[in-house]
């Protein structure tokens, strides 16, 4: 699998109170059907990593949750929507994918690059496409190893 170019990308929120705008956003997507994940958004995280070249209008309008040991997910005080899942050392945002103005069905330098925890995910749903699928323990394996996931 080749790598993708990375390419600036920006969105806001519902409401627009939040802006985010990624000077590095990768060209593809990657979806989480993780319990956590699910539980926190009704379905699968669907996210453009955006590394660590961020920047945040409205951060004062941002909830952040705690959510495990290594990273935190927040969230739209104003109108609830889902912005990001950061990893707490790295500080690398993974971004909604459906806050980019340009990440739309239109755009079709987008595709689905990886699922993971593909053992997590419920049978009453599924991405047409082929896609890398990792199982958790795969995706922490890859981490362990210092494999960029």
């Amino acid at each position: 699998m080749t790598t993708p170019q990375n390419t600036p990308r920006q969105g806001h929120c519902l409401c627009g109170a939040v802006t985010i705008t990624a000077k590095n956003a990768a060209s593809h997507v990657d979806a989480c059907h993780c319990r956590m994940c699910r539980r926190w958004g009704g379905g699968p995280f669907v996210e453009i990593d955006c590394g660590t070249d961020v920047l945040i209008k409205g951060a004062d309008r941002i909830s952040v949750y705690h959510s495990s040991e290594w990273a935190e997910r927040a969230f739209c005080a104003d109108c609830g929507s889902h912005l990001f899942y950061r990893l707490k050392d790295s500080g690398e945002h993974m971004v909604c994918a459906g806050l980019f103005d340009d990440a739309t069905d239109k755009d079709a330098s987008l595709s689905l690059r990886r699922q993971v925890f593909i053992d997590e995910k419920p049978s009453y749903y599924s991405f047409a496409g082929d896609s890398e699928m990792l199982t958790g323990a795969e995706l922490f394996a890859m981490i362990e190893a210092g494999q960029q996931p």
